[in-house]
């Protein structure tokens, strides 16, 4: 009889660890798929931008419903101007949990129906990039833009199955519309093309 119950008592033992086991590793296997969650990307964010971003817990929550969870983001500074063709040039640090932290040069240029000049701090959050070599690219898109004096704003350009989604913040006086992209670069260059 007692060894009746130390057989079912060690049964026990052994089934509870393994049901343990079972719920413990697709939750530590979600947190290592090198991911950030929207608290994560907010909380950058609001590190980053300072008490000033209002909004940008809402245009995160709108990149997170269209594109879900990015697997690195860029934080930088920017500065760009247009009257009909236009040029843009910033700098950031790429985050990233497998692969770290790598300086980022961005610059491009565009043409729309857009007047203006802006300075902003930048938040780019980067979808499904496979390694960091493959974010030196081209990224076209097309951005709106309404500054008068400061606003939020958020954007989206797209190399292959890679997405860069830009949230800007800053000062400055513009508004319009254009095409164009981004190209970026691990050194700086003057040279949008």
């Amino acid at each position: 009889m007692r060894v009746s119950k130390l057989v079912t008592t060690a049964f026990r033992i052994v089934t509870t660890a393994l049901l343990a086991l079972f719920w413990i590793l697709p939750a530590q296997a979600q947190q290592s798929n090198g991911q950030y969650s929207m608290q994560e990307i907010v909380d950058a964010g609001h590190g980053f931008f300072g008490s000033t971003s209002g909004g940008l817990a809402k245009v995160v929550e709108r990149a997170f419903e269209s594109h879900g969870l990015p697997n690195g983001y860029i934080l930088g500074q920017e500065g760009s101007g247009a009257f009909v063709a236009g040029l843009t040039y910033g700098e950031g640090t790429l985050n990233t949990k497998n692969a770290g932290q790598h300086s980022v040069f961005w610059q491009g240029p565009s043409l729309g129906l857009d007047w203006g000049g802006q300075g902003s701090r930048t938040m780019m959050l980067v979808y499904n990039l496979p390694d960091v070599n493959a974010l030196y690219e081209r990224y076209g898109g097309v951005s709106g833009s309404a500054y008068v004096i400061a606003g939020v704003g958020m954007q989206v350009n797209v190399n292959r199955d890679v997405v860069l989604v830009p949230i800007r913040t800053g000062v400055g006086a513009r508004i319009g519309i254009n095409a164009g992209y981004l190209k970026l670069t691990r050194e700086p260059t003057w040279n949008p093309f």
